[in-house]
């Protein structure tokens, strides 16, 4: 990513949403990326990158809801953006698997803006940061993965997850404030 490529770039935030951060399926480890992201995204505003917020979404009868419980059920809050990052996002999608493409505008979104790389931010690293990755990779995208912008239930999960994009998606792993010495 360089200067030149900022209007071809475009940041998703991925299941920054109550249940995800302090809700149902919550963990300290999403909740502590929260302030870093948030001045990220103000930042990624005042540069003009888009911010595709992407959110679970839930109805009574989806896959999920069988290997997880109920969580982010369509019209609760537990579906919404945690508070302190209300206000940020450029557009707004709702996704119901793990992959942000799988039966979503997200790839649509993309092409009308001409993005040709996302950065990935939010939660969970290995579940559906890594699946938003390969959906990333199966369509040519560029992809960076924010290393203290992602989250999961434990550190090793989280390395894990960042090691094999880098490594089967050709993904960069890179901290956030070296994406901003970048702009």
């Amino acid at each position: 990513m360089n200067g030149d490529k900022i209007g071809e770039t475009a940041i998703l935030v991925i299941d920054m949403i109550n249940d995800f951060v302090t809700g149902k399926l919550g963990c300290e480890n999403a909740e502590n990326i929260v302030p870093d992201l948030k001045r990220f995204l103000e930042d990624a505003e005042e540069k003009g990158i888009p911010r595709i917020f992407i959110q679970d979404n839930h109805e009574e009868d989806d896959p999920e809801i069988s290997h997880w419980g109920q969580h982010a059920m369509k019209g609760e809050e537990g579906s919404e953006t945690v508070p302190q990052l209300q206000g940020l996002a450029d557009e707004r999608l709702r996704k119901k698997f793990y992959d942000s493409f799988y039966r979503t505008d997200l790839e649509q979104v993309l092409e009308e803006r001409d993005i040709e790389e996302m950065i990935l931010t939010g939660v969970t690293t290995d579940i559906c940061i890594q699946n938003t990755a390969a959906g990333a990779f199966y369509r040519g995208y560029d992809i960076t993965v924010i290393e203290d912008g992602t989250a999961a239930l434990s550190q090793e999960k989280h390395q894990r997850a960042l090691d094999y994009m880098e490594s089967i998606f050709g993904a960069e792993i890179l901290k956030l404030e070296k994406i901003k010495e970048r702009w």
